[in-house]
């Protein structure tokens, strides 16, 4: 994957990787980069606005209408754009599709997807096919006040928090290679914080989750235990 540095053609890093069939972009970063937020903002405005709504005669709490905007937001990053990449990772160097294009250009802070790596293949495909289709569940789950709302928040959010985990890891064991180190857009925006969101967020829903399963329980604790002193 490795070659002598006058051939190279691409802006990736290690500078010497090998991707004979790269094609630059001719979409700007930032027409890429308002694209992804717009979309984002849209569906967080319009998951803010559903969520106002009375559920089982009351209604959400600020807090809660957030993580709903969050799992939304989750549920198109990760079905839509990571479901492109799980797709069609072995095309995206050459290809000028939008969504490839985005993939090219974020690759920037991580040049393991413009090569395909088999970790980021494999991590972003049970994402997409998974906790992008979970994370719209959820929504609904708590639309619709379903029993187990929870138990699905905690599973996804456990997934995510691992995948992410395991991807800075990675590349931690790696020596951050694949990024220019340091750089502030695509090592510390690209790299660093659009997948760090990934640990604080879910960390703070698995102790959402946690309180929430915890206090149930407890209520069918003592329930449990009221019934078992009647008989008695």
């Amino acid at each position: 994957m490795l070659k002598d540095a006058e051939t190279i053609n691409h802006p990736y890093w290690p500078r010497n990787l090998s991707i004979p069939n790269y094609v630059a972009n001719d979409r700007s970063m930032s027409e890429i980069l308002i694209f992804l937020f717009s979309v984002s903002g849209i569906l967080l405005l319009a998951t803010w606005s559903l969520t106002g709504r009375k559920v089982s005669g009351s209604r959400l709490s600020g807090g809660r209408r957030l993580a709903l905007c969050w799992f939304t937001v989750c549920g198109f990053i990760h079905g839509v754009i990571e479901g492109w990449f799980s797709l069609y990772y072995t095309i995206i160097p050459e290809d000028q599709s939008f969504l490839s294009q985005l993939w090219k250009e974020y690759s920037k802070g991580d040049s393991r997807y413009a090569i395909a790596d088999n970790f980021t293949v494999s991590m972003e495909t049970v994402t997409a096919c998974l906790w992008g289709p979970f994370s719209i569940w959820i929504v609904l789950a708590f639309l619709f006040n379903r029993s187990y709302r929870f138990v699905l928040q905690l599973i996804v959010s456990l997934g995510q928090l691992y995948g992410a985990v395991l991807y800075f890891f990675t590349e931690h064991r790696d020596g951050y290679i694949h990024s220019e180190y340091g750089h502030p857009i695509y090592f510390w925006f690209y790299f660093v914080f659009m997948n760090i969101l990934w640990i604080i967020i879910p960390l703070i829903l698995i102790a959402d989750s946690w309180r929430q399963l915890s206090t149930c329980q407890s209520m069918f604790d003592k329930a449990a235990q009221k019934g078992k002193s009647k008989r008695s």
